[in-house]
């Protein structure tokens, strides 16, 4: 029997700064809880203040570090910030690898942040698939500032540019990041890019590699867009993060000034109706596997009376009749 919360009570504790509270909520989005709509409908009117920020970059730059890092510096700014750190899955539990709190327990005490740590549970793009409601969650629970850090998996990292008002994405000198420059991929989502670990040898190059890629790129050329900042960081001595969180100011307000943030919210709502109704969708065919429908259709396929196309146009009229 499953056992159901009273949500209102939930997102009311939520709301009046109980970890726990949010804890339990994003729990209930992870697990798919079916209570899960309305917990969304509770949520909803609370949203929309949050500023998000996606920190991403290749396995190694110093993603847990900056982000703690970047952490004090908001709470030195008194505001309350919250982290969803997606962490690869076990192949045995599902539940997340790497645990980034251990790398944040500095904060672990501190009642104006919130750390948790989500399971990629195989979905590809850097994220977990609950992260977009995770974010909704620490929206509605009042956080000011909610940092997504991303798991490390190199130029396909992208997803995060649908979810951040700003996406940083960090780089370290000796890590092939000069070449990476010029390529097609991560790079091409950042708002702020971030040269860490720069008392290293090569911090200066890179940042000139970037400078120059970016002067090459059509933001450059086109002065209404946004042109990315670089910023060099020693985040293990939280040396440069004032200048990250300066230069994410910078960008916020330019995306106010232009109406570039309420288009960016936009986008990413519509990405949410779009991943829920697919979600549905596929329940309802994974229901129709083996039946007679899908089966009959299968068979046609395979005897050449129907093209796969056909057959899927049949099978979508079916589960929405």
């Amino acid at each position: 029997m499953v056992r159901t919360v009273d949500v209102a009570e939930l997102v009311d504790r939520a709301r009046e700064g109980q970890p726990r509270a949010v804890a339990r909520l994003i729990s209930l989005v992870e697990d798919a809880s079916p209570q899960l709509r309305e917990v969304a409908a509770a949520l909803a009117p609370f949203c929309g203040n949050t500023r998000v920020i996606g920190l991403t970059g290749a396995p190694g730059v110093g993603k847990s570090t900056s982000t703690s890092a970047l952490v004090a510096s908001y709470r030195a700014r008194g505001k309350r910030v919250g982290v969803l750190a997606v962490d690869p899955s076990s192949p045995f539990s599902g539940g997340a690898l790497l645990g980034d709190r251990v790398r944040m327990g500095e904060h672990a005490t501190d009642p104006g942040v919130f750390i948790r740590s989500m399971a990629t549970r195989g979905h590809l793009g850097g994220l977990s698939w609950a992260t977009p409601q995770a974010l909704r969650v620490l929206d509605a629970a009042g956080f000011d500032v909610v940092l997504v850090e991303t798991v490390g998996v190199g130029q396909s990292e992208v997803e995060v540019v649908s979810l951040a008002d700003t996406t940083v994405v960090l780089l370290a000198p000796g890590m092939g990041d000069g070449i990476q420059a010029a390529k097609a991929g991560i790079l091409e989502i950042a708002d702020v890019f971030v040269v860490n670990k720069a008392d290293r040898d090569g911090a200066d190059q890179t940042a000139r590699d970037l400078k120059h890629m970016i002067s090459l790129g059509r933001r450059d050329r086109e002065g209404g867009l946004w042109r990315p900042p670089v910023v060099k960081t020693v985040a293990s001595r939280s040396e440069g993060l004032d200048d990250v969180v300066d230069a994410i100011d910078s960008h916020h307000t330019w995306l106010v000034e232009r109406g570039e943030l309420e288009r960016r919210r936009a986008t990413r709502a519509a990405g949410e109706i779009e991943a829920i109704a697919l979600a549905g969708l596929r329940s309802r065919i994974g229901g129709l596997r083996g039946a007679s429908a899908l089966e009959t259709l299968a068979k046609r396929v395979v005897a050449g009376e129907l093209d796969p196309y056909a057959a899927a146009d049949r099978l979508v009229e079916g589960v929405g009749a």
